[in-house]
């Protein structure tokens, strides 16, 4: 089963829904053009749902490490949602689940981009 990929937006976010296994070839190719994509078309805030993720190899890791990068040199910020099974366990052993922001909640995940206000 080949990476399905879906986009949607919330607000100023887009939430890309992930499906199947994020490993080396097509899959993680996919996944680094949608991001350039969005970055192109100027949307800085990203969550990458990954509730639909079955699989996940180290190059699939690979392009979370590098989507992030990507994403941040430009001057954006991405966050993961729903992160489980082996994606969760290779973010433990790595010590990456340091590195990125990530939620259970969808609703937390997109507030989360808002800034924080200010009592005056």
């Amino acid at each position: 089963m080949s990476l399905k990929l879906s986009i949607r937006e919330v607000g100023d976010v887009a939430i890309v829904d992930l499906g199947g296994r994020i490993t080396l070839g097509e899959a993680a190719g996919e996944l680094r053009e949608s991001l350039k994509g969005l970055l192109a078309k100027g949307i800085k805030n990203i969550v990458l749902n990954l509730a639909g993720v079955s699989y996940i190899d180290s190059s699939g890791l690979g392009e979370l490490v590098g989507g992030f990068a990507t994403v941040s040199n430009r001057g954006g910020r991405l966050k993961l949602l729903h992160l489980q099974g082996r994606a969760l366990e290779l973010m433990q052993i790595t010590k990456l689940y340091s590195v990125f922001d990530t939620y259970t909640d969808e609703a937390e995940a997109v507030r989360s981009f808002q800034p924080h206000a200010t009592s005056a």
